[in-house]
């Protein structure tokens, strides 16, 4: 595992399209899953300890975010030849486990991943309502894989701000997490 930061939000970067099957057997266009106030795609693993301690807050947050109009989808891009607790099965009993309500995708062949920028697990893109790029930041803080508080999560604050004005806070600190394994 590599500790790894996102870069800076790039404010105004248009989200790209693409096809992809869920672990529900289906495939999802990224032009289905848009929301009227808002998409947020995430790219996570099932094996990541950073994902693992965020994931409740994760489900929590994306459960609210819905009834606001916001949509969500996670990308799984991880090799998984060489890292099977990412394989197609696993993410399946993941998303079970953690009762995900938002479609679960593989990226089996990282272009998707590469194609967005994501360098991490957890990476967080979310797209205003007239598709921008708004917010590229942590969901909240951790401190030896623990979430520092309860409260309302860095992620959720941002999305509010972004669904009333449009445009993202200028300060955004990095989400951090393992590298994203890429296949050689």
């Amino acid at each position: 595992m590599v500790l790894t930061k996102t870069p800076i939000c790039n404010f105004g970067e248009k989200p790209h399209s693409f096809t992809l099957k869920g672990v529900d057997n289906k495939l999802y266009k990224f032009e289905d899953l848009i929301g009227k106030n808002g998409t947020l795609i995430m790219f996570i693993c099932n094996h990541c300890p950073y994902v693992k301690a965020v994931i409740k807050d994760i489900v929590n947050d994306t459960s609210v975010l819905k009834k606001m109009g916001v949509e969500t989808m996670a990308i799984m891009s991880n090799d998984t030849k060489n890292y099977p607790d990412d394989s197609f099965d696993k993410m399946l009993e993941f998303s079970k486990k953690n009762n995900f309500q938002f479609p679960y995708l593989f990226d089996e062949t990282q272009k998707v991943a590469k194609k967005f920028g994501a360098v991490c697990t957890p990476d967080f893109f979310f797209y205003n309502n007239q598709l921008e790029l708004q917010y590229r930041g942590r969901l909240k803080e951790l401190k030896d894989l623990k979430p520092v508080n309860t409260g309302e999560s860095d992620l959720l604050k941002a999305i509010k701000i972004i669904i009333k004005t449009g445009k993202g806070p200028e300060n955004q600190i990095p989400s951090m997490g393992c590298n994203i394994k890429w296949i050689k």
